[in-house]
């Protein structure tokens, strides 16, 4: 257990503040203790995963936060891929990959762990992760082991049922198809180039900001208003894909949640659009420390 560790050691902006106490169990029973133990000391629980698609804020989190990337077992039995919640979704499409499964080759770029593809409905190029998930075990606050199906997921756009009921994402299952190894590998290779050429991937950032409003693009949206480039303290508007902010290095999350609104406001005026957050904003307002 570490106390009041910066979350920016861990967030992919390099930005957050402080966890009150911050622990990395490394199987169900540790998570189950640790849930119990914050539920009994009336402590305020965060679960995260590997902080890829995240904003926390400069005041940090109160009570235990939870981050579960040591749970990174892989499985693939039959047709099927079990992956436990902090195992990479990359880890994961090469686990299908070398079982000659297909179907998860669209997330082969994507930097989330399984538990925050879930949370989310990650998805990408056209696919989501409802369309290969189906099963999950989860965790309650109460403490009861519990296993949903595919329909009790309630997946949509980037929403799941975990984000109303709190759950803590145990493992996934993925049901996918019996494939050839090459074309599998073929597909993924062309879509992390497509990734590598149009995304900042050498900066850090949160991933895609924004939800796609219907009928739009936020990148095209977000240049045609005048923000590509557009730098507040240390974040910037990529110029390689306007719908990323990147961490030109002192960047604090105040500075992306600074430049959020702006485009929100801009883009509002200017195309009268309402852009949604697709990235998780959790934590206290507050100065960094």
């Amino acid at each position: 257990m570490m106390h009041d560790e910066p979350l920016s050691h861990y967030t992919f902006t390099k930005t957050g503040g402080p966890a009150d106490l911050l622990a990395f169990p490394k199987n169900v029973a540790e998570v189950r203790a640790l849930v119990d133990d914050a539920r009994d000391q009336g402590l305020p629980l965060t679960v995260i995963g590997n902080a890829s698609n995240l904003i926390v804020r400069d005041g940090g989190i109160r009570g235990l936060v939870l981050i579960l990337t040591e749970m990174k077992t892989i499985t693939a039995s039959g047709n099927q891929v079990t992956a436990e919640a902090g195992a990479r979704l990359i880890d994961t499409t090469e686990a299908a990959y070398r079982a000659g499964l297909t179907g998860l080759e669209f997330a082969a770029g994507i930097p989330g762990s399984v538990g925050g593809a879930v949370f989310m409905n990650a998805g990408a190029y056209d696919g989501e992760v409802c369309n290969v998930i189906s099963s999950v075990d989860v965790l309650t606050r109460e403490g009861e082991l519990k296993t949903y199906d595919h329909r009790e997921l309630k997946f949509r756009y980037r929403h799941s049922v975990v984000q109303d009921t709190g759950d803590v994402v145990l493992s996934a299952t993925f049901t996918l198809k019996a494939g050839d190894k090459p074309v599998i590998r073929a597909k993924m290779d062309e879509l992390n180039a497509r990734r590598a050429a149009k995304q900042p991937l050498e900066y850090p950032s949160c991933g895609s900001v924004f939800k796609r409003p219907k009928g739009h693009f936020v990148g095209p949206m977000i240049q045609k208003a005048g923000l590509q480039g557009h730098i507040i303290g240390g974040a910037q508007v990529s110029k390689k894909h306007a719908g990323f902010i990147i961490n030109l290095g002192d960047a604090t999350a105040t500075d992306y949640l600074d430049m959020i609104h702006l485009i929100q406001k801009t883009v509002k005026a200017k195309f009268d659009v309402d852009l949604e957050t697709e990235v998780r904003i959790i934590g206290e307002p507050g100065q960094p420390k």
